[in-house]
């Protein structure tokens, strides 16, 4: 069954990179989402002025990736127990943050930060709000990662997380 999910946790070039990884992945977009204005540009995003995160809204078919699993590798790729930051990356556009549907997604969320949360002494921060815009990012935002790997954010920040997934989660991962 085709389903999405949109999430963020950092710069949405990290997450995106990662999750394109996952069996069961047909796309995913970075974007912008939960602000007060509509279409921000990224420029406008990263003023923080807006009040979105940077997102990716993810197509996955959910018998192969269940959204429990989505969740679980997402929340375990970063850092959900920092608010507004990720490394060197800060700002509430920065925050961790899940956007959810139906409250069955809003429930999944739930247990997913409860199981995550036993693998962090400090409390997660991760927000659940409930989707009700996705501004796709500009064109050069897409694909970031794959068409720009040998470029210094992607190899120091963006490898050792898709190193991370490599070991810690073969079982999902494309061959």
């Amino acid at each position: 069954m085709i389903s999405k999910a949109i999430v963020g946790g950092g710069c949405f070039w990290c997450i995106e990179a990662v999750l394109q990884r996952l069996k069961g992945v047909s796309k995913v977009e970075s974007g912008y989402t939960a602000g007060k204005i509509e279409n921000p540009t990224y420029k406008q995003v990263c003023e923080g002025t807006t009040g979105h995160a940077e997102v990716v809204r993810v197509t996955y078919d959910s018998k192969i990736l269940p959204y429990h699993d989505l969740l679980y590798v997402f929340m375990s790729l970063h850092d959900p127990t920092t608010l507004n930051r990720q490394g060197n990356d800060s700002g509430t556009q920065y925050r961790s943050i899940i956007m959810y549907e139906t409250e069955e997604e809003l429930r999944e969320a739930k247990n997913v930060i409860e199981e995550i949360q036993k693998l962090y002494t400090d409390k997660i921060v991760t927000e659940l709000v409930p989707l009700k815009h996705f501004y796709p990012a500009e064109e050069y935002h897409q694909n970031y990662y794959n068409e720009n790997s040998g470029q210094g954010y992607c190899r120091a920040i963006i490898k050792p997380k898709i190193e991370k997934l490599q070991n810690l989660y073969s079982k999902y991962l494309e061959k």
